[in-house]
């Protein structure tokens, strides 16, 4: 069998079962409600506040779009950051660098993971939005299609960047911590954190080449009615620039973290994960 294809394969099936595994886990269980379940609470709460000129009443749908932006931000970058940095300590990359096409493999499990967990996410946003929340929902059923592709390669545009930079921190501690200076940075830039309106233009230049801003407008063309549309940069969603953007983001973002990934791999030995190890169990007493 072509080993290529079998380490797809084998990473695709990594990736369900560890995503299975995930809902046995407390912690992550914990996860996958309370953020989705602090975004509705707050959409709640500003139900009724106004945009613009407060003509249009939409906040509550704009806050709890915005936090599943949010949410798949955190996902793509600090989750991901974090896991791999402790997978490096424990010798799960060390693993799967001796298995032919194991980096492959590893990257796609990952890949597979997350884009589920994404797909989580939004189902756990958008469920009790459509009940509770003004103006969020689906105008026709393509919506429902640009949601999922837009849940899925937005995280795969972000999952790189997580991947690189937990391939570079040297501890899963020091990972966290470093982890939410780009994460919020990339949410400032990006029109999450403060309106639009109220951003400087050079943030906004910025925030465009970002791939989080793209994320926030394609979720919000799935999820918020087409007259909002004009409160856009561009007085439209861009769904077709949106999709080129992510998909961008995720092809040359997975292929430079392969390059990182191998040679973080090379550098990893049997010694360096158990000098890794003990410096952890120091911090952990």
């Amino acid at each position: 069998m072509n080993p290529t294809l079998n380490a797809v394969r084998a990473g695709l099936s990594r990736g369900r079962i560890e995503y299975g595994l995930s809902f046995r886990n407390g912690q992550e269980l914990f996860g996958y409600l309370y953020v989705p379940a602090l975004f509705l609470g707050l959409a709640l709460v500003f139900q009724t506040m106004g945009l613009g000129e407060g003509e249009v009443q939409m906040p509550g749908a704009f806050v709890l779009s915005g936090g599943l932006a949010f949410s798949l931000t955190i996902l793509g970058i600090a989750t991901v950051l974090q896991t791999l940095a402790s997978e490096r300590e424990d010798g799960t990359l060390l693993r799967a660098k001796a298995v032919p096409r194991g980096l492959l493999g590893y990257t796609v499990a990952k890949s597979t993971h997350i884009a589920a967990v994404a797909v989580t996410m939004a189902l756990l946003t958008v469920v009790p939005g459509l009940l509770f929340v003004d103006d969020f929902g689906f105008e026709r059923w393509t919506d429902v299609l640009v949601l999922i592709w837009v849940c899925v390669l937005g995280v795969l545009a972000l999952a790189p960047i997580g991947a690189i930079i937990g391939a570079l921190v040297g501890n899963a501690r020091m990972g966290a911590s470093l982890a939410m200076l780009p994460t919020v940075v990339v949410l400032m830039f990006s029109g999450l954190v403060m309106p639009l309106t109220l951003m400087p233009d050079w943030m906004l230049d910025i925030g465009r080449l970002l791939p989080v801003y793209w994320l926030g407008l394609g979720l919000r063309a799935a999820l918020l009615p087409d007259s909002y549309a004009a409160f856009e940069l561009a007085g439209s969603w861009e769904l077709p620039l949106v999709a080129g953007v992510l998909a961008g983001w995720a092809v040359v973002g997975l292929l430079l973290a392969q390059w990182v990934l191998r040679r973080m791999a090379r550098k990893q030995s049997g010694s360096r994960v158990q000098e890794a190890r003990e410096k952890a169990m120091k911090r952990a007493w």
